[in-house]
């Protein structure tokens, strides 16, 4: 294992620990909330996902979930990504459209870490297809949400 495999599985071990808006508070009454549970039936991860938007901006987002590392890892990624700065809902689209192309690529497309931040972390998980489904839940879980919002 190199040294970047070393710090991506660190970086995603350390998300796992201690994810990132994790939680799933009395819903706000301001705004918009969505919100999608979605499981992976083959290996038994859960994520629950709540949006909040006002408007066409996503102002947070929180989760709760349980699974294998990976899939906390990811949704913990994700919600930092997002809830952050406060994207639009067609960037966030944007963004889960190239995570999955990325993810669907076996390795060929490498995720952008000025884009995706610690999120660029997953991309060798393209190049395990049973791990691929794990990575995508909150991603899919946010795609859902902020439709239903």
């Amino acid at each position: 294992m190199n040294e970047l495999d070393a710090l991506y599985r660190e970086l995603i071990l350390d998300h796992s620990k201690h994810p990132q808006h994790f939680g799933l508070a009395a819903e706000d009454a301001a705004g918009t909330t969505g919100e999608s549970y979605q499981k992976n039936p083959v290996c038994g991860d859960e994520i629950t996902l709540r949006a909040h938007v006002d408007g066409e901006t996503i102002t947070g987002v929180a989760w709760e979930g349980r699974g294998c590392s990976i899939s906390q890892a990811s949704a913990s990624m994700l919600s930092d990504l997002v809830a952050e700065e406060g994207i639009s809902r067609a960037d966030a689209v944007t963004l889960v459209e190239g995570f999955r192309e990325a993810l669907r690529s076996r390795g060929k497309i490498e995720l952008d870490e000025d884009v995706y931040g610690d999120a660029a972390a997953l991309s060798g998980v393209s190049k395990f297809s049973a791990r691929v489904k794990c990575a995508m839940l909150a991603w899919v879980a946010l795609e859902d949400a902020i439709a239903k919002a």
